[in-house]
């Protein structure tokens, strides 16, 4: 069974979906195959690479002919043209620039959650594989940004496959330290991890942040106002419909693993507050992100994860 495609009914009688496996996160690299991201659109490092730039000069795909000026290197006289002109013109190609990709994935205690399916913080883990592993693929430099209520870890953007599986383990580390005890005061939020992405990534690069935001500020708002201006970024918002809905109406037993009761969901005022509660927060986000003309892929933990990227990718391309 496809592991990014589990049913409701395998999660159920297996108990997965709690935490990610290792499998799961290996078995990402082969769908990557089919998540073909965008080629980048603003470039700003200067080292070469296998992306399109906008700077021109010696590269490899040739770009237009324009006339000579002073400074220009000699050896892209177009001597064809100067013949036939009497004038000196230059052949100019597109070079080649390096895009750096970068992946933050939230693995904090608001993310160990979920009704149908896998958790929050499993679709998160895996999410973060899948677009490392696609990253890696199209030849880019990929590092990532782990973080929980406690600590947080940063891989430095590398091309080669141990940066992957360095932050495929971090990932599995961070998923199976949660639990439902832990009931601290957070420590590091996505305001930190964010903070220290304008630390270590470098203009040029592309950002994914994968979260539930649930702790999305001002603060967080000014960190990726001053990533965007120098990077591409995509951020995928994941939610369980638990969240976004209550369950049908009935009496329903619940239990924190020590207490008991039992809560009356008939309450169609209750109800209608409960759904306009999440609607305006995603409504909000979805605001704040359009003021930062930052992309937000919606992505729901009983989705199809590759085809649910795939497509908001697709459209972002667009």
């Amino acid at each position: 069974m496809n592991p990014l495609q589990m049913t409701e009914k395998s999660v159920t009688q297996s108990g997965a979906g709690v935490y990610v496996t290792l499998e799961e996160l290996l078995h990402c690299r082969l769908l990557a195959r089919d998540l073909k991201l965008s080629k980048q659109r603003k470039i700003l490092s200067h080292q070469s690479g296998l992306h399109s730039s906008k700077f021109r000069g010696r590269g490899i795909d040739f770009a237009e002919v324009r006339a000579y000026q002073a400074g220009d290197d000699i050896r892209s006289i177009d001597w064809r043209v100067t013949a036939r002109t009497g004038k000196p013109h230059t052949k100019l190609y597109t070079e080649e620039r390096e895009r750096p990709a970068m992946v933050i994935a939230d693995q904090s205690q608001s993310m160990f959650f979920g009704s149908q399916v896998a958790f929050k913080s499993v679709i998160a883990a895996q999410a973060a594989a899948l677009l490392a592993w696609s990253a890696l693929a199209r030849g880019d430099r990929i590092g990532g940004i782990v973080f929980s209520d406690e600590q947080q870890k940063d891989i430095r953007p590398k091309r080669s496959h141990h940066s992957v599986l360095q932050l495929t383990e971090t990932l599995l580390q961070y998923n199976h330290a949660l639990n439902r005890s832990n009931d601290s005061q957070p420590t590091f939020t996505l305001c930190d991890a964010l903070q220290q992405a304008r630390r270590i990534v470098k203009p040029g690069s592309e950002l994914f942040i994968i979260s539930d935001f649930q702790d999305f500020d001002e603060n967080c708002q000014r960190h990726l106002f001053q990533l965007s201006r120098h990077n591409e970024i995509v951020c995928v918002c994941i939610y369980d419909r638990l969240e976004m809905e209550l369950p049908p109406p009935g009496y329903y037993a619940i239990s924190d693993g020590i207490k008991r009761t039992k809560v009356n969901l008939f309450d169609t005022n209750l109800r209608e507050e409960y759904h306009a509660a999440f609607r305006l927060r995603s409504e909000q986000l979805q605001i704040e992100m359009d003021q930062l003309k930052i992309p937000l892929l919606k992505l729901r933990t009983d989705q199809n994860l590759l085809s649910t990227l795939t497509l908001g990718l697709g459209i972002r391309k667009r």
